[in-house]
């Protein structure tokens, strides 16, 4: 009699990153495709909510940032305001009305912040302590822009031991270029990268 053993649990988490107006056309850093990915994000998730324990949302919410804002910005290092908060642009886009995330993070009130896990909830915690909570194992990154803040979530939630996967149809970057770049650096980090019918 042999003993196979017990696969550890997998725990998943949706983590939508930064799908808000003012990364959409019309916004003040509108990225093309943003509002078409926002609207995708919120069909998967209603489609597929079973397949994650937990469902999780940030957003930029600057309100005094320093020199991550500027008047002649470089577009690498500094951008023109955006994400303000208590702004509509720096509210959840509208198309995750019917989200209901279980948790919603902010980042970025006093610093230049494009992780999600420099977000924090209302109560303080951070997106680290609230994956280890709900004991997740992995995760699914989606949202604006797969460039930077896409880009940089996946890398800190490698850098946590997770497993993380992104969901390549539910992101668009500022550029094709700057895509490619951020793809090539995901998976040499060792991201997966998957399109959402596929995940």
């Amino acid at each position: 009699m042999t003993s196979t053993g017990t696969r550890p649990t997998t725990r998943r988490a949706l983590v939508v990153v930064d799908v808000q107006p003012t990364f959409c056309e019309g916004g003040a850093l509108g990225v093309e495709g943003g509002h078409a990915v926002a609207e995708a994000i919120a069909g998967y998730a209603a489609k597929h909510r079973d397949r994650y324990d937990l469902v999780v949302t940030t957003q930029d919410w600057h309100v005094d940032p320093g020199h991550h804002f500027s008047d002649t910005p470089d577009f690498v290092d500094t951008w023109p305001p955006h994400g303000v908060a208590g702004t509509a642009e720096a509210e959840l886009h509208p198309a995750l009305a019917r989200l209901f995330p279980d948790a919603s993070l902010k980042k970025g009130e006093y610093a230049a912040a494009y992780s999600g896990f420099e977000a924090v909830d209302p109560d303080g915690r951070s997106l680290a302590t609230l994956l280890a909570a709900a004991r997740v194992t992995d995760v699914d990154v989606v949202g604006i822009a797969e460039s930077h803040c896409v880009k940089a979530t996946t890398l800190d939630a490698l850098t946590q031991g997770l497993r993380a996967r992104v969901l390549t149809d539910l992101t668009v970057p500022v550029t094709p270029e700057q895509g490619a770049e951020a793809r090539v650096a995901m998976v040499v980090a060792g991201a997966e990268l998957v399109a959402s019918e596929d995940a």
